[in-house]
């Protein structure tokens, strides 16, 4: 099965990959603005501590250690998450496309994984997304089974597959330094 992203013709995907590492990051930087308020002993890796906490005792200690003021940014910064799914799924998925291009083109092994790796990290947004949605649901009051291992659970499917996405990226692009190298 095709990728929509497969559907960009050759002459713009660079640009278009370009265009949106560059508004990935950014938003990456400012997720990490709005975050820091939420990053304390009870959460050393801010929202990241509540996304994994995984029980109901691990929610409540991260929720009673945030103020209103902390959970209002955590409220706005898993809102904002939405867009950041968006773009870093997108940026990913066209990189692995990309990177299996180049490893089609220089003969390098795994070169067919690309598309489904590429629709990995759109499924990666979709459980990032279920994963806010538990999230918000706990955040505003109803601390209760099974918000926090839904969230728990989705986190870790999510961090797993933009891993390899980026793993698979990094490889196409070993591939195409190795081989621009020798050329």
């Amino acid at each position: 099965m095709r990728h929509p992203l497969e559907s960009i013709p050759q002459s713009k995907r660079k640009p278009v990959f370009w265009s949106l590492f560059t508004a990935t990051v950014i938003w990456m930087l400012l997720m990490q603005l709005v975050g820091l308020p939420l990053v304390n002993s009870a959460a050393p890796s801010g929202i990241v501590s509540y996304e994994l906490a995984g029980s109901l005792a691990g929610a409540r200690t991260i929720l009673n250690s945030w103020d209103v003021q902390a959970r209002m940014y955590a409220a706005f910064g898993l809102g904002i998450d939405y867009v950041f799914m968006l773009l870093y799924s997108t940026t990913i998925a066209l990189g692995c496309l990309w990177s299996g291009q180049v490893l089609r083109g220089r003969g390098w092994p795994l070169s067919g994984l690309a598309t489904g790796i590429a629709w990995g990290q759109w499924a990666a947004a979709i459980f990032d997304a279920l994963e806010n949605l538990a999230l918000i649901v706990i955040l505003f009051g109803n601390l209760v089974s099974p918000w926090p291992e839904v969230a728990r659970w989705c986190a870790l499917l999510k961090f797993t597959l933009i891993f390899l996405g980026l793993v698979y990226a990094f490889f196409g692009l070993i591939a195409y330094v190795v081989n621009f190298k020798h050329t």
